[in-house]
């Protein structure tokens, strides 16, 4: 057996990423994954004659896949048409309230004031300025960093810049944050959404979530043919690097021999030995035994209390009137606390639920001609797809609540005679095990939650972990980020690797500050 054979248990963007690193270094790679296509939450349904997307729907942090493919030996663009966009989201309260967030901070700041007032304007000015410097400070210190403590990151970010770490606020809740800056609910409704994006509250959620807002405004970019798109590139890549990929095959469970993983067992009972193990799924399936006990110890469990939101979500063709959609739109409760009590406190379908929902083929002047587009809706929903499923009344209820809901915002929806593709919480339980349909591992809720994410390596040497339930998070770049720390500490371990490039940063990989598009590895 070689001591260089990489085993990656899931083709999801960390485990993909994972495989492009570990393979330009020179080890042997397997991609062992249940499902039949790589991606992982990336997906995509066929309704109809269409695809449309089922997961993330845009790209940001170019940067990290600009950097990972560069350190390749390849080009983003090689791959991918990206577009970017102008309007970040078209926001809705009633027919009458609506507003929309640009990529343009100057052009979103007199949106808002025409909306909201001037005072409104200028909090939203130093909203922006705030939540670029908490960025800036976690960057290079946490994001694109092994996993820490607190202590850690204090050291990172350093005695002389202590001020900036108590900048990024986590000892506030994002929605206290948001008073500060603004006294219209609406917008503190509309920028404490960003707690959704990990899976969150914001009445929970620290307010470091800030940064999420300047991580859009440096750029959202769609993938012509949709994200799909992204995943198969990074196959695409990988494969050349000479990663072999074993799609339709579970693992039943990872083997150990002398405290350190020997290879895999698939559900037909094949093995494939190595003698490095890198687990791209949620953490708590580790714990629960998914897979295999001799790897229960190699995590803590995490209680179902501290699972993130799971969603409703379907994906359809449809003609649309009245309401003029752009491609990404957001229909707002009218009571925001409310429906994350029922959520988290109460753990039921909101009453009133927020309403995603992205047109894939806006913006384009062909709609305004009518004829079906494809549309993918969500709902937030409780992550208890491990308990009993939401019964056919329920759900026709949800459906009902979102179809009235869009018509009070203008919007009439009239389906084709394509089955819509339709996700519960029990259905992302079943593609995603032990996480009760949580589709962003933990939620971050409270100071410290950032710091409880597993990072790279686990109890069990030569077992890492990679996802957006590790660290740093959930999110498809975080995703991608994870893949490559894990990677950095198994070439670290493996010890016969070097630094590739100067100036990266310690335990981590390099950033745009610190030559992007360098390895910076180790």
């Amino acid at each position: 057996m070689s001591r260089n054979k990489v085993v990656v248990v899931g083709a999801g963007v960390g485990g993909l990423a994972c495989a492009i690193d570990l393979a330009s270094r020179g080890l042997e790679v397997w991609v062992v994954e249940k499902a039949l296509q790589p991606g992982g939450k990336m997906r995509e349904a066929i309704v109809g004659d269409a695809r449309v997307d089922c997961g993330p729907t845009v790209l940001t942090m170019r940067w990290v896949f600009d950097a990972l493919f560069a350190a390749a030996g390849d080009a983003l663009e090689n791959h991918l048409v990206l577009h970017s966009c102008d309007v970040l989201a078209r926001h809705a309260w009633s027919q009458e309230e609506r507003l929309d967030l640009f990529a343009d901070i100057p052009q979103s700041a007199d949106a808002i004031g025409r909306f909201a007032g001037i005072a409104e304007r200028e909090g939203y000015l130093s909203f922006c300025a705030d939540a670029r410097a908490i960025y800036e400070t976690l960057r290079d210190s946490f994001m694109t960093a092994q996993q820490t403590g607190p202590m850690g990151l204090a050291a990172r970010v350093g005695l002389g810049q202590a001020p900036a770490l108590m900048n990024i606020r986590p000892f506030d809740t994002l929605w206290k944050a948001l008073g500060g800056y603004f006294n219209d609910p609406r917008l503190q409704q509309l920028f404490g959404r960003y707690a959704t994006y990990c899976g969150s509250s914001p009445f929970q959620a620290p307010a470091t979530l800030m940064l999420i807002a300047h991580v859009e405004q440096a750029g959202v970019w769609t993938v012509q043919g949709g994200m799909q798109r992204l995943a198969d590139a990074l196959e695409t890549l990988a494969r050349r690097l000479g990663v072999t990929f074993r799609y339709g095959e579970p693992v039943r469970h990872i083997e150990v021999e002398r405290g350190r993983p020997s290879g895999v067992v698939l559900a037909d009972g094949e093995r494939v030995g190595s003698d490095w193990v890198v687990l791209n799924a949620d953490p708590n399936a580790l714990a629960v035994g998914a897979f295999g006990d001799a790897v229960r110890h190699a995590l803590p469990s995490a209680p179902p209390q501290t699972r993130s939101l799971s969603a409703v979500t379907w994906a359809l063709q449809a003609e649309t009137s009245g309401f003029p959609l752009d491609r990404h739109n957001v229909f707002f409760s009218g009571d925001y606390a409310a429906e994350f009590d029922d959520m988290f406190n109460r753990g039921r379908l909101p009453t009133a639920p927020t309403i995603y929902v992205c047109a894939q083929d806006r913006p384009s002047a062909a709609m305004s001609s009518g004829g079906p587009e494809r549309l993918f809706v969500l709902v937030n929903a409780p992550a208890r797809g491990d308990q009993a499923d939401l019964d056919p009344q329920e759900l026709a209820a949800c459906e009902t609540k979102v179809l009235d809901h869009l018509a009070r915002s203008g919007l009439t929806l009239r389906p084709t005679r394509a089955q819509p593709v339709i996700t519960k919480p029990r259905d992302f339980n079943t593609m995603f095990p032990a996480t009760g349909g949580a589709l962003y591992g933990r939620a971050t809720h409270g100071w410290n939650a950032a710091f409880q994410k597993p990072g790279a390596r686990t109890r069990i040497p030569g077992l890492y972990m990679a996802g957006g339930g590790a660290h740093p998070g959930a999110g498809v770049p975080m995703a991608a980020l994870s893949g490559r720390l894990a990677a950095a500490r198994l070439i670290q371990d493996l010890g016969s690797m070097r630094l590739s490039a100067p100036g990266a940063t310690v335990g981590g990989i390099s950033t745009p500050s610190a030559r992007m598009a360098s390895t910076a590895l180790h």
